[in-house]
């Protein structure tokens, strides 16, 4: 709660009140008379249940006349000044509330949202003027300290920092936080020895714990004391040879006097080492790989590392994918990124990621024998990943296995659920469209295809064969109009979707606009295949310049177009429905 209402001083509440102004604590305590108390009580429980009604308007009306039967009803300034902070009236918002507490100054609530409202409007004095009212009301509050301490650190005041701290530990006990606040205070005031005396004490607290050691040895390097910081860490060393705390901090004393060899020894001895927890080692590799890159990048040196880090067996997966991620950022030979990737599938075989990856290359590479063989193996480990069946099928299909590649996607359309990829569910379904389709399956292909749709309605490849595939059937060609439009307002320079919408006004005998969709679908690809010049030649003898369809025609058979139609359209030189 303090965070944020730090966060907004000065700008979430602002009023006409300079900062720093006292508050009014006059307070006229003139009794009122046992009639006007009644009728006190009866308005203000009208207030509140006009309040609880939702009729905001009654409620703040009988809370005024509340304020003028009883002008010392601390309860109705503070539930008045609510409706002053919907109304945006800030300074009478303001008013109330210290009206209130100034009423009623042993009510915790009403100081508190007097406190909240100052920091609101940046009067950190007043804040804490009122947060110490509260921890006077209520001593047994460390969150009310804990306010203190950063108002105070606010107005830069350390010794009323101190205090508050010192208030606190009284409250909850010693503890390590408390002296490291403590601590950071005094290093604020630039206390410098006393900052020492405080670690010294913590030290001397707990004998046996030697991370504190390895903090007095920090602050002794931080401070210039390097001598006296060796000794530190030499002792905890001693005592404890694989205290991780302890080398990080030898490390950061040998790059700090100089004695690099010493420290890449150390540094290398801790890869290696089985004791150290691989968080700790992947810091430490991405520093080397770090420190290198900005020396020139010279990789030789951290290549051998990492071979000396992988000579011992790996627990996980870690080193092995961040060697993977350094030789591709140095774009060293794709086969011994693979023998990375592999080494780390070998020791966590479930690892969907690395797979994906090692799928990806192998797939960059064509060899898909190796990613079926892949993604085969992923659905004994990760049968709820689609991304597998995806590659499984389009492996497939790649090899001219369409039976192979539609088991693969309606295995993979079996693992769908509400979190799936869309992008790729929506593919799932394109191709087994395309596949059903080229079996002369339609009613199935056509459901494909719907389904792909309803998971991505953009879809534009199946939107494309969908359409024409419709159109090759003669029917729903309005439907097909439809689809196909919105392919070419998505890809307008796409020779194939041009191709397939001026086909479509074709088959609806809309033969001049299918000749501008046609034109442009020919001149927008200079490699434009037989499909679109036999189209383009049937519909230009549909429009009568028949010179330009025996030329389109002829350029069809050239590109390797035989059927029997298209030689009888050339030497009957008129257009043959199929």
């Amino acid at each position: 709660m303090l965070v944020t209402l730090l966060a907004a001083c000065g700008a979430s509440t602002k009023s006409d009140k300079p900062a720093g102004r006292k508050a009014n604590t006059l307070v006229d305590f003139t009794p009122v008379s046992k009639n006007a108390s009644q009728r006190f009580k009866y308005f203000y429980l009208e207030a509140i249940a006009q309040q609880t009604k939702g009729n905001y308007a009654a409620a703040f009306d009988l809370l005024n006349h509340c304020q003028e039967i009883n002008p010392n009803a601390a309860e109705v300034y503070f539930m008045r000044s609510a409706y002053y902070s919907t109304m945006k009236n800030d300074s009478m918002m303001v008013a109330d509330i210290e009206r209130a507490a100034s009423l009623n100054p042993k009510n915790t609530t009403y100081l508190e949202r007097l406190g909240q409202v100052y920091i609101g409007m940046g009067d950190f004095p007043q804040a804490i003027d009122t947060y110490e009212k509260i921890f006077a009301n209520t001593r047994d509050r460390d969150d009310i300290l804990n306010i203190l301490i950063q108002l105070y650190d606010r107005q830069k005041d350390y010794d009323n920092m101190l205090r508050s701290i010192d208030r606190l530990e009284s409250l909850e006990g010693s503890s390590e936080e408390i002296t490291l606040a403590r601590m950071r205070v005094l290093s604020m005031k630039g206390d410098k020895e006393a900052e020492l005396a405080e670690l010294k004490s913590l030290s001397s607290k707990h004998p046996n714990d030697m991370n504190y050691h390895v903090m007095m040895g920090n602050w002794l390097l931080q401070n210039d004391r390097a001598a006296e910081a060796l000794k530190e860490y030499e002792y905890v060393l001693d005592m404890e040879p694989e205290n991780l705390m302890a080398q990080m901090s030898m490390l950061d004393y040998y790059r700090n006097v100089g004695e690099d060899s010493l420290a890449y020894d150390l540094q290398e001895k801790m890869l290696v080492s089985e004791t150290t927890p691989i968080n700790s080692k992947m810091t430490l590799m991405r520093k080397v790989v770090g420190d290198n890159e900005q020396q020139g990048g010279d990789s030789t040196e951290v290549l051998d590392l990492f071979h000396r880090i992988l000579a011992h067996p790996q627990k996980t997966t870690d080193m092995h994918e961040l060697y993977a991620a350094y030789m591709t950022l140095k774009k060293m030979p794709k086969d011994s990124i693979c023998q990375a990737l592999s080494d780390a599938l070998r020791i966590a075989p479930d690892n969907a990621g690395v797979r994906l990856e090692l799928i990806q290359s192998k797939w960059g590479d064509k060899d898909f024998d190796e990613v079926i063989r892949l993604c085969k193996a992923a659905q004994e480990y990760n049968p709820d990943e689609m991304a597998f069946y995806y590659f499984m099928g389009l492996a497939h299909f790649q090899k001219d296995e369409k039976d192979e590649a539609l088991q693969s996607f309606q295995t993979g359309v079996s693992q769908i659920n509400e979190s799936s990829n869309k992008e790729i569910v929506s593919d799932f379904y394109a191709i087994m469209g395309d596949i059903l389709h080229e079996k002369k399956r339609e009613a199935e292909a056509f459901a494909a295809y719907d389904s792909c749709l309803q998971w991505k309605p953009d879809n534009v490849g199946c939107l494309n064969n969908y359409a024409y595939y419709l159109s090759e059937q003669g029917k729903d060609l309005q439907k097909a109009e439809q689809m196909s439009y919105r392919t070419i307002k998505a890809e307008p320079d796409n020779s194939t979707f041009l191709d397939t919408y001026a086909w479509i006004l074709f088959m609806q005998e809309r033969y001049e606009e299918s000749k501008i969709y046609i034109d442009q679908a020919v001149e927008k690809d200079s490699t434009v295949s037989e499909v679109i010049l036999e189209h383009a030649g049937d519909i230009h003898a549909k429009v009568g310049d028949m010179e330009r369809a025996l030329d389109y025609w002829q350029r069809a058979r050239e590109k390797g177009a035989d059927s029997k139609v298209l030689i009888r359209k050339i030497k009957l030189r008129k257009y043959l429905k199929k």
